[in-house]
């Protein structure tokens, strides 16, 4: 007789990660040749060639444990954002600092809050730990950080902001931001998950100014995945002060970020040129698509990111299939609780026309 397993109670209300689908995946099956991926913002330009030329230079000590403190990269960083080496964790994706954060924090009768939509890895380390995890509804797509205050008791141990938010790209003013940071309780870690700053350029005032001021309780996430190029490595950072740092790294596992993950992103920091290019056809591609979606009259989110969320007033779960069949990938807004929006990652000029096109087509075909 088969044993019927049974894990922890707290594994019941975690559903597992849904991706955008893998480019090989839909030419295999759909029988298609060529396959444009607008889901999972990725740099359409690639990885920064610095990085490249780092990975091919290291190739050859993969048979060696990497540096368990990724001490070189740290240091880079450290420089970087002018702080110190103990104030920054490196991890296999600021997905796994994430993780951590909440082994580090989060027990049973514990609160996180998070937006509505918001990044699903926060939903998914409160339920992990056994937290209850409380989702404040979004205002107009951005943050009500007002609603977020509401909604704090004595239960509350972390509050997680996506700045820029995804999947709606919104970025959350300056001085709303000050004041919130201000009336948190100082034993309320506040998240600030900036993996797409860069793109947001000015309009985003960095966490990185608290941890600066000497703010103990903020913890600003990074990663190289997507303006850098490197989201195959898997490697992200996050900064805080050193107090709130050493009790994260007490729940990292060794070796946890590869050699060639470290050495890449070392290198794509000082990859100044790539990242001046990534932005320039970011840009280019937002204005664009931002005008043939108002042609249209689909309402779009003002987008402080690499992707766009707009509502095209249609089935997205339909779209998707039907776009999914033209050979392009873009994310439905009904996993995120939007019937009628998508999230579209911006591509080089040339796809994102391709991807106008079919969508033309798709919702001609579908009245």
């Amino acid at each position: 007789m088969k044993t019927e397993w049974k894990g922890r109670e707290a594994i019941n209300n975690i559903k597992p990660y849904s991706p955008g689908k893998a480019i090989n995946e839909v030419k295999k099956e759909l029988g298609l040749d060529k396959v444009y991926k607008m889901a999972s913002n990725e740099n359409p330009l690639g990885p920064s060639p610095l990085a490249l030329e780092a990975i091919r230079n290291n190739m050859e000590d993969i048979h060696i444990y990497p540096d368990g403190s990724s001490l070189f990269l740290k240091e880079a960083l450290a420089k970087k954002n002018d702080i110190g080496i103990d104030q920054i964790i490196v991890g296999n994706g600021s997905d796994e600092i994430i993780k951590l954060l909440g082994e580090s924090f989060l027990e049973d009768g514990d609160t996180i809050i998070m937006g509505d939509p918001s990044f699903s890895e926060y939903d998914y380390i409160g339920n992990l730990m056994g937290a209850k995890v409380k989702k404040v509804p979004l205002v107009d797509f951005a943050f009500d950080l007002e609603l977020v205050l509401d909604n704090l008791d004595e239960s509350v141990k972390i509050i997680a902001l996506c700045n820029p938010n995804n999947p709606t790209g919104t970025v959350i003013e300056k001085e709303a931001l000050i004041d919130f940071i201000e009336r948190v309780p100082q034993n309320i870690i506040v998240v600030l998950d900036e993996a797409y700053k860069e793109y947001a350029g000015q309009d985003l005032y960095s966490g990185l100014n608290f941890i600066k001021e000497g703010k103990n309780n903020i913890l600003v996430l990074n990663t190289f995945s997507k303006i850098y190029g490197l989201a195959a490595l898997r490697v992200g950072y996050g900064m805080g002060s050193e107090s709130l740092i050493s009790w994260i790294l007490r729940a990292k596992e060794p070796f946890n970020v590869n050699v060639l993950a470290q050495v890449g992103a070392r290198a794509a920091l000082s990859d100044i040129e790539h990242v001046k290019k990534s932005l320039e056809l970011n840009e280019a591609g937002k204005e664009y698509l931002y005008k043939e979606f108002a042609n249209r009259g689909y309402i779009s989110s003002p987008s402080g990111a690499n992707f766009i969320w707009v509502d095209i007033k249609q089935d997205s779960k339909k779209i998707f299939d039907a776009l999914l069949k033209k050979g392009i990938v873009i994310r439905p807004g009904y996993v995120f609780g939007a019937a009628t929006h998508i999230r579209v990652t911006i591509d080089k000029p040339e796809v994102n026309r391709y991807f106008i096109e079919m969508l033309d087509d798709v919702i001609m075909n579908d009245k």
